[in-house]
């Protein structure tokens, strides 16, 4: 018997070079409509941090890993990946939460 497929969330921080979070902003405002138009986006959500204009975490949430696959296969995401390192201060940190909360 196969195992039900379970969605993936994603907790990803992102943190730009000092001065340049409004980039990011505009970046992922271009971005943000076609990735959820993606087969198996649930969820992608932007939030600035609290105070400090130059950090984000970007929420996701994927219906199956073979989405999170093909999206981040996707001609779109390589594009923007390559672009965001002109005003990210590093890579981002992408955390994969466990499906059930804990109690």
């Amino acid at each position: 018997m196969s195992q039900p497929v379970q969605p993936v969330q994603l907790l990803v921080l992102i943190t730009t070079l000092p001065g340049r979070g409004a980039e990011q902003v505009a970046a992922y405002e271009r971005l943000a409509p076609v990735v959820r138009a993606e087969e198996g986006c649930l969820r992608y959500d932007l939030h600035g941090v609290s105070g400090d204009p130059d950090r984000f975490v970007l929420i996701e949430r994927w219906a199956s890993q073979a989405a999170l696959a093909a999206h981040d296969a996707a001609p779109h995401m390589v594009e923007s990946d390559a672009a965001c390192a002109a005003f990210r201060a590093g890579p981002a940190e992408v955390l994969r939460l466990d499906a059930d909360p804990l109690a």
